[in-house]
């Protein structure tokens, strides 16, 4: 899949990714850059580290300096340049079919959308796509709630997420819009077997713009107890549903 090419940020732009999960997942990443390393001895014998990273062997107390407070580490901490950038059309064009898309409306809470690219791995979703100024970026605290999938899931950005999905459409999928408020559940609106589908953020839902290029908006199940469900927790449940209502 082609990428986008990406100048090496500064210093102070990298991110850097700690724990077990994250960092082996990026050491793998043919495409991830790893610009240096920080390791406990301990848990350096765990991994076979490619001789050019510069790794540097220090103390678990040392670590914790190099990282958000209370960040759990693992004994090992990388600073990585951010991946380059993915095509849409290459992520959509001759897509299989059976493989979920996921749009994120403004969904930028680092945790949330981690969170929601570990269930796409588990659920072999096609891939997600954001809106560059209104997602976050690459970061510690999102690989570690993806736990590694931050290097195995497509994650486009677009400009503008309208327009994206009208490629999207073109592209042969039928567009989901999850919210509340919808008459019709996720089941009754399926259409295609290629589906996107469409979640905005926690609180504020989709906005018009982005429900106006939908297909259907549906809604979860969901009971009354309860007003509504965590964005990520609804998009696991979202692609479940997508792939065993598609397999019929």
């Amino acid at each position: 899949m082609r990428r986008k090419a990406r100048q090496a940020a500064k210093p102070e732009n990298r991110p850097r990714f700690w724990g077990r999960h994250a960092v082996a997942a990026a050491l793998a990443n043919p495409e991830r850059t790893i610009v240096r390393l920080w390791t406990t001895r301990e848990a350096a014998s765990a991994y076979d580290f490619d001789t050019s990273i510069p790794i540097s062997y220090a103390d678990a107390a040392d670590l914790g300096r190099l990282v958000p407070r209370d960040a759990p580490h693992q004994g090992i901490v990388a600073e990585v340049e951010k991946l380059p950038d993915i095509w849409l059309g290459d992520l959509v064009e001759g897509a299989p079919e059976g493989r979920p898309l996921l749009v994120l409306d403004q969904v930028t809470d680092p945790h949330n959308v981690g969170a929601i690219l570990r269930s796409a791995a588990a659920f072999d979703a096609l891939g997600i796509v954001t809106q560059d100024r209104h997602a976050p970026p690459e970061s510690g605290a999102l690989a570690k709630a993806a736990s590694g999938a931050l290097e195995t899931v497509p994650w486009v950005r677009v400009v503008n997420l309208a327009r994206a999905l009208d490629e999207i459409a073109e592209a042969g999928f039928w567009r989901v819009g999850l919210g509340g408020e919808a008459d019709m559940t996720l089941a009754e609106a399926m259409g295609p077997p290629r589906i996107a589908l469409v979640l905005g953020a926690e609180g504020e839902g989709m906005r018009q713009n982005t429900e106006s290029h939908c297909d259907a908006l549906a809604r979860l199940p969901i009971s009354d107890r309860i007003e509504s469900l965590n964005v990520s927790n609804a998009a696991a449940i979202a692609l479940y549903a997508a792939v065993t209502i598609g397999a019929k």
